[in-house]
């Protein structure tokens, strides 16, 4: 049966959580396949999925080949992932078969019949296209399902992939994996400030990125290129309303605004202002009872040697 707009919005409400473990199979069985070339190679992911959150923290690749000038003609080995998911259940029961991968690194005109194949092991196969030549500071991950998308007049429906949000998450014992490699790599001669003012200056290039792919969307949806998709469209909505209303000032702003001494921007510089010093001053009084406690403590000492 076709699905619903209820399954719909809660496949679309989902999120997918990509363990480093499998970007690091997922660039190997690239790099050792059919690197150099236009190809893309394709595997199985293992994890678990139930609730709002799928949970990626396995894979193994998958021999696969596709011809260059067909593209609707592909093969893939559907004996090996049987016989592998058999060997992977003895290792792991609680890593099931949940989707598959490929390194597109944009989605392909066989994607919805090589889906159609996985659905013979899991009702909702999760599709994720690992970018492996990633040249911007972002997810290299892109998270799908596919959905029966039912017309406007209710008689005919059409296959599509819906995206869903993926964030790459590591379970505790990779974490400190990849904290004594980064302690192998890592400049002894840079400093811990610079290295967060690096960090934080990729993290507002990473988020100035997003912002220009949702105006672009939004210029596109109003300009008529790209149709109304209300699910998108109340995502934006929830985290608009996320933000602080700046945009309201206050009564003394106001009067100050009439008299044309101040501007919309002095009085976002304000708000900053205030709210920095109200951290500040929370520092301070935490600085001044430390100092306290520890003359108490320096007289008490003083005090039980002198007794």
């Amino acid at each position: 049966m076709p699905a619903s707009t209820t399954e719909t919005i809660t496949l679309a409400s989902q999120t997918t959580t990509v363990a480093p473990l499998v970007l690091l199979s997922v660039v190997d069985h690239y790099n050792r396949t059919v690197k150099g070339t236009k190809k893309r190679v394709v595997g199985v992911l293992l994890g678990q999925a139930g609730g709002s959150i799928v949970k990626v923290t396995n894979s193994f690749a998958v021999p696969f080949e596709e011809d260059d000038k067909d593209p609707s003609v592909w093969f893939l080995d559907h004996n090996y992932v049987e016989m592998m998911n058999d060997m992977f259940k003895k290792v792991n029961a609680r890593e099931k078969l949940i989707g598959w991968y490929h390194t597109g690194p944009k989605r392909q005109t066989a994607d919805l019949e090589i889906n159609d194949l996985f659905k013979r092991y899991c009702p909702n196969p999760l599709l994720v296209v690992v970018d492996v030549h990633l040249k911007s500071i972002n997810v290299p991950t892109d998270a799908y399902f596919a959905v029966e998308e039912i017309k406007d007049d209710g008689t005919t429906t059409s296959r599509t992939f819906v995206h869903i949000p993926s964030v790459i998450e590591a379970e505790e014992a990779e974490e400190i994996g990849v904290e004594h490699l980064l302690r192998d790599i890592r400049d002894a001669a840079v400093g811990t400030l610079s290295t967060r003012l690096t960090l934080q200056l990729q993290s507002l290039k990473g988020l100035h990125h997003r912002l220009s792919e949702i105006s672009t969307y939004l210029a596109k949806v109003v300009s008529g290129e790209l149709p109304i998709n209300h699910v998108i469209l109340s995502k934006l909505q929830d985290m608009f309303n996320l933000l602080p209303n700046l945009s309201t000032p206050s009564a003394e702003a106001k009067a100050k605004a009439i008299e044309g001494s101040d501007s919309e921007s002095s009085e976002l510089a304000r708000s900053f202002t205030i709210k920095t010093n109200d951290e500040m001053m929370t520092i301070y009084l935490s600085s001044l009872i430390r100092a306290i406690i520890a003359f108490h403590d320096l007289i008490e000492n003083k005090i039980e040697s002198a007794a």
